[in-house]
């Protein structure tokens, strides 16, 4: 700042940033040090500039010199006014980049808050001041990040030309696998949902669907000694005046008139009336409503034996009201006690084998239970759970369910069978084919001990035998006709055929004559064959409806429900329809294709002729079926029908029914699961199997059984079998003698 020429300007003052006029530098007047000169009231009455005159700044060429630019800037800026001196370079560059702003407006008063908190924010800005500048500290964390990498990527350079590992000490992806399954020891093994199963595929790509079978874990055993039961009432028989004056004779004729077998302890009469079982009016006009007009043989029995609270062990014939046998000592046992509030189980439990038996009996036993205002629930696999839960958590006092479905409710929490005193098992043989066995004991072992217990089938094995040991009380055993046979009502036709396409030809020629007679009902054993020869039906403009298992539930039930109101006269059906179809107007039973077991074919059959009505049945054989046809023929045989001869050329191929034709010509055929190579057991549950009496005579002078049911003539047929023995082993004499034997020489005896 040398350049600038200030004549008043005095060396020996202080750096002002302008200076004062010269007429306060006399001696009578002191200095004042301001940035701005006083006005000129003040002074002598001369006005004096801050900044001099400028003058000529011309070089000797004639151009302007830098302290006359200088100072023509200046002067052009400033004016004549007071301004602030210009900052020169060394202060422009000392001073701060920010401009300082006044934190507040005004200045507080001394001693006040406001002050108070000035000046310990500003004692603190000064401890603060020594520490480092945020942004220093985060360039030199830069800076040293910046330099780790660049070591480390020189390093992994130097390991790839040396081919040395230098990650040794870090963990690696196998490490952190075992560290994590030792910290996770459960990981993986949880439980996957059905939701996320993986589905396979076939070689073409298509999704194989999964296999619908699913295990159905039992229920867990329940210790009842932990529980207290309310006691309950099981007797509610009051035998008539009328049975009461019946003899023992006459009561013997009566069961012989019903081909009944009865055998236990204490066993009531058979009634002839419905006014004998001392049901009340209400139940009555509900069986005569139904058009019930006299009891059946296995009702006429089983009724009075539930009725005294006894446990029953029924065995009868397709058709035959088994299901009105325990429907109605089950309505008087459960009307007595208290009803079912919310959250109690049921007191009555039905248990049947398949959707569509059990929607029969739920359908059945809802038409009477509305007499004593009485709730009844069908819970099967297939309807809503959400609505069966629903259901069940409100109450009801009888239960119609499958085994699968009522434990999932029980391990739901849905229901609980705390309640129930009255157990019925349909058709429990047909629950054991399927694989329930495990399911069904663990029902029954839920229920208190003190239950009754009733079991109906039209078949009996060796299984149901063991399971009505285990699950019934001294049980009364009840037995209709053959163990079994088919109805004796219905006329069965077994017609040879050569080929599958003859089978059509017959069905079609033959179609319209069975139509006009009722309802008529087809059974093919596979689902692919059903769905063929439905198709094949409606080419030929028939109308017919088809019922297999891989329809969805409520599709079926639209199926039965318009089979049953006769909108659709002809149904085809796989074995999903051979057990439990209640369906009064069916008149004819055609077995397409036959059955997979005699039991089956016993079923089917049983879907005609129902409740004492007439029925025909027919079934069609080709010449692959010669294993199958000594079955038939036997069935037959046991119904009192004729065995046309083709048919029986066909079974007589088959090698173990040609030998146990030749063995046993007179006897009345086993059928129902004794077959070739039974051998009766000593057994009390034996006495009502028919013609297990294993007579082993083959002489046709036999004389013939002179009564019917088990342990028949036993003497004769030791007698017969002992004689057959001797006659096998007996050598008729000579009319030569036979050569003496060698003389030999024998020792004296002290007698001679």
């Amino acid at each position: 700042m040398s350049g600038f020429n200030y004549s008043s300007f005095n060396k020996s003052n202080k750096m002002n940033a302008v200076p004062p006029p010269s007429s306060l530098t006399a001696p009578s007047v002191p200095k004042r040090l301001n940035a701005v000169p006083p006005p000129s009231s003040m002074g002598t009455g001369i006005r004096h500039s801050a900044i001099p005159p400028p003058t000529t700044g011309l070089s000797k060429q004639g151009y302007s010199t830098m302290t006359a630019i200088s100072q023509n800037a200046l002067t052009a800026s400033w004016g004549t006014g007071s301004r602030k001196r210009a900052v020169t370079e060394d202060e422009y560059f000392d001073q701060d980049d920010e401009e300082q702003v006044p934190e507040l407006a005004y200045i507080p008063a001394p001693d006040s808050p406001t002050r108070l908190e000035m000046n310990r924010k500003r004692s603190g800005d000064d401890d603060n001041d020594d520490d480092d500048d945020p942004l220093d500290a985060f360039m030199a964390g830069i800076e040293a990040q910046v330099q780790k990498e660049s070591q480390n990527v020189g390093s992994s350079a130097q390991s790839q030309q040396q081919a040395v590992r230098n990650d040794l000490e870090e963990e690696d992806i196998e490490e952190s696998y075992y560290r994590y399954m030792e910290e996770n020891p459960n990981a993986g093994v949880l439980p996957v949902e059905e939701d996320g199963i993986e589905i396979e595929y076939d070689e073409d790509g298509n999704p194989i669907p999964p296999d619908k079978k699913r295990i159905i874990d039992p229920l867990p055993p329940i210790d009842h000694s932990e529980i207290e039961y309310q006691p309950f009432q099981k007797n509610f028989y009051i035998e008539h005046p009328e049975i009461k004056l019946l003899s023992k004779n006459k009561a013997s004729e009566l069961l012989k008139t019903y081909d009944l077998h009865v055998s236990g302890n204490d066993i009531p009469k058979p009634v002839a009336s419905f006014a004998h079982f001392g049901f009340d009016s209400k139940l009555l006009k509900a069986i005569v409503k139904a058009e019930y007009s006299s009891p059946t043989p296995i009702q006429a029995q089983a009724v009075p034996c539930a009725m005294m609270g006894r446990d029953v062990l029924g065995i009868a014939q397709t058709g035959s009201g088994k299901t009105a046998a325990f429907l109605w000592p089950l309505l008087k046992h459960v009307s007595v006690q208290k009803p079912v509030e919310e959250g109690e189980g049921p007191i009555a439990l039905i248990l049947a084998p398949t959707r569509e038996l059990a929607l029969q009996i739920y359908n059945e036993a809802k038409k009477f239970a509305k007499v004593y205002d009485l709730r009844v629930i069908c819970a099967y696999g297939g309807g809503s759970k959400w609505e069966q839960t629903l259901a069940l958590q409100e109450g009801a006092e009888i239960v119609v369910a499958t085994p699968g479905r009522i434990i999932d409710h029980v391990k739901g929490g849905a229901t609980n069978l705390q309640r129930v005193t009255f157990l019925v098992l349909d058709e429990a043989d047909r629950m054991f084919e399927l694989g329930f066995e495990p399911q069904v004991r663990s029902v029954c072992n839920h229920v208190r001990p003190d239950r009754q217990t009733l079991l109906f089938s039209a078949t009996f094995r060796y299984k149901i035998e063991r399971l009505a040991k285990d699950a019934l009380h001294d049980p009364i055993k009840i037995s209709q006709g053959t163990t079994g046979q088919a109805n004796e009502d219905i006329t069965q036709h077994a017609l040879l055929l050569p080929t599958q396409e003859a089978k059509r030809d017959w069905l079609f020629g033959k179609l319209v004559e069975l139509l006009s007679a009722g309802s008529v009902l087809i059974f093919v054993t596979k689902k692919l064959d059903a769905e063929k020869v439905a198709k094949d039906l409606l080419v030929k403009e028939y109308d017919c409806l088809l019922l297999h298992g891989d329809m969805e539930q409520a599709e079926r039930n639209k199926v039965i429900t318009a089979f049953k109101k006769q909108e659709v006269p002809l149904m085809v059906a796989t074995d999903v329809a051979a057990r439990g179809l209640d369906i009064p107007h069916i008149r004819t039973v055609i077995n397409y294709d036959i059955a997979r077991d005699i039991d089956t074919h016993t079923h089917r059959v049983g879907r005609t002729g129902r409740a004492g009505m007439q029925g025909t049945a027919y079934t069609l054989l080709t010449f692959k079926d010669k294993e199958f046809a000594g079955h038939i023929v036997k069935n037959l045989e046991a119904a009192h029908q004729q065995v046309p001869q083709e048919v029986m050329d066909l079974a007589l191929q088959s090698s173990w029914f040609r030998s146990q034709k030749l063995k046993s010509k007179k006897e009345n055929p086993n059928v129902g699961g004794i077959g070739l190579g039974f051998k009766a057991k000593p057994s009390a549950m034996r006495g009502f199997v028919a013609s297990s009496s294993g007579n082993l005579s083959t002489s046709p002078a036999a004389p013939p059984p002179s009564t019917k049911g088990p342990a028949t003539n036993r003497l004769t047929a030791m007698k017969e079998a002992f004689k057959a023995q001797y006659m096998n082993q007996f050598t008729a004499s000579s009319e030569s003698p036979p050569p003496p034997p060698p003389s030999q020489r024998k020792k004296k005896s002290r007698w001679e």
